[in-house]
This record gives C-alpha cells, sequence and structure tokens, in this order.
C-alpha cells in the first residue's frame, strides 16, 4: 500500500494537538494556579476540570494520530474540534467582560492561531479526503478505520 505523505503543514498540525494534548491532560493538576479547562467560553473547576481537560486530551491525542496516519476516520473529529474551538471562543467573548480577559494583542494573536490551526488542519484534510486511508491488515491503523 503506498503511503499517503502528511506534508510539513499537517504534520505541525498533529504535533501541535499532541502538545494542546499534553496541556489538557495537566489541568487538574494546576500546575498554574489559574489553570482550568474553557470548556464553551466557561472555565471549569473541581470535578468538571478534572474529567473534561484529560477527555479532551484524549480527543486530541486521537486526533493528532489520525492526522499522523491519514485516516479516513479524522474527518469528523476536524470538523468537530474546528467548529468546537470557534463556539469556544465566540462564548468566552461574550460571558467573560472585556475587563477580565487578557489583553487585545494577545487574544487577537491568541484567535487567529486557534482558529487557523484547528480550521485550517479541517480544511486541508477534507482537501485530501480522498487521499486519506482507512488502513488494512498489511499496515493497520492504532484505531480502526
Amino acid at each position: 500500500m503506498m503511503e499517503v505523505q502528511r506534508g510539513p503543514v499537517l504534520t505541525t498540525f498533529a504535533v501541535l494537538f499532541a502538545i494542546l494534548a499534553l496541556s489538557n491532560f495537566s489541568k487538574p493538576f494546576h500546575l498554574e494556579a489559574s489553570a482550568g479547562f474553557m470548556f464553551f467560553g466557561v472555565k471549569t473547576h473541581g470535578v468538571a476540570n478534572a474529567i473534561l481537560g484529560p477527555a479532551f486530551g484524549v480527543l486530541l491525542v486521537v486526533y493528532a494520530i489520525g492526522i499522523w496516519r491519514m485516516r479516513r476516520w479524522v474527518l469528523p473529529i476536524a470538523y468537530a474540534y474546528a467548529v468546537y474551538v470557534i463556539l469556544n471562543l465566540v462564548l468566552y467573548s461574550i460571558r467573560n467582560p472585556a475587563s477580565t480577559r487578557p489583553s487585545a494583542g494577545f487574544m487577537i494573536a491568541y484567535i487567529a492561531i486557534a482558529i487557523g490551526v484547528s480550521s485550517g488542519s479541517a480544511i486541508l484534510l477534507h482537501r485530501r479526503k480522498d487521499k486519506l486511508t482507512s488502513g488494512n491488515s498489511e499496515n493497520p491503523a492504532f484505531l480502526p478505520g
């Protein structure tokens, strides 16, 4: 079976999602005093933080593996995650007064990167959907295809 090439951009996105997964796994440990998983614009605490942070960490690990292996099953994850990121940013802006948010410059950069990576990976994967593989017995995937 011919191996599909990810290219440098999708490779970078896969690595970034894996790093973000590590960040999400660390949320329950409060390595930073203000750490908390942001879920639909609300910073979680306690049990919600302990569940949602690692759950999204697992999702992002699966997403990174799907990109890395160029698997067809990654498309719904890509679409859903891109929508989630945009909703999360919009709801954060609505639910948190400007006085409690980071500086405008930081927010603009953060929004550009968050939407650029999440939507960009979905768009690139969608454009290459005919080249994505489902995996087979000769080249078994980590996850079912």
